[in-house]
Formats: structure tokens, C-alpha cells, sequence
């Protein structure tokens, strides 16, 4: 898919301010409370879009390090959550724990980035 210029994460970044520094100051109540919605989703939207490379290569790399081959990312999570069924892998592995940790802070810095990240 050919790039657009401006890319979408500037995009977003320009309705987010519009939004938030434009709109949002003339709104009350109900509509004030929706748009600020809005503006999260969009923020969320581009703290993915900007991070999900990154993310899934760090990912990719502890799933290849766990199950010791490489395959695509999907296909790597499929076979890591059948072998946890499986039992071939304990929950209580270090090494898949670290896996979930990382994981979850991942997630968690493009949905709520004020989370404390450990």
C-alpha cells in the first residue's frame, strides 16, 4: 500500500489537536466527555501505529527465543498458547513469564502510556 504524505500519525496528530485545543474549549458537558473519548482513540490509534513495528520484532524475537524456530509472528503465538495448553510449556516457566510481562507493559504503553512501566 503506497504511503500518503502527510503519514496517518501526523494526521492523527493534527485531528488531536484540533480537537483538543479548538473544540474541546467550546463544549460542555455530554459532548465535552465524548469528544474527549475520541481524542483517546485517536491517540491510541497513533501511539500503535508508531510502535507496532518495534513491538512486534521484540515480540517476534522472544517468541523465535521460547519455541526455538522462527515462523510468523501469529504462527508463533498460535504454537506458544498450544503448547501452555499442551502443557508442553509451564505457566510457571521464567521465561515465558518474562514473554507475558513484556507483553502486557507493551500493550499498555499505547493504551494507557501514564501506566508505570516496571
Amino acid at each position: 500500500m503506497p504511503t500518503s504524505k502527510p503519514d496517518a500519525t501526523i494526521l492523527l496528530q493534527a485531528a488531536t489537536k484540533y480537537l483538543e485545543e479548538e473544540l474541546l474549549p467550546t463544549l460542555n458537558g455530554y459532548y465535552r466527555f465524548q469528544t474527549r473519548v475520541t481524542i483517546n482513540v485517536l491517540n491510541i490509534v497513533r501511539r500503535e501505529l508508531e510502535s507496532r513495528g518495534a513491538h512486534a520484532a521484540d515480540e517476534t524475537a522472544r517468541l523465535k527465543a521460547i519455541l526455538g524456530h522462527d515462523e510468523p509472528l501469529e504462527s508463533l503465538n498460535d504454537e506458544l498458547c498450544a503448547r501452555i495448553r499442551s502443557g508442553a510449556i509451564a505457566t510457571d516457566d521464567a521465561t515465558l513469564r518474562d514473554h507475558v510481562r513484556r507483553s502486557l507493559a507493551e500493550a499498555l504503553a499505547i493504551n494507557n502510556p501514564k501506566w508505570p512501566s516496571r
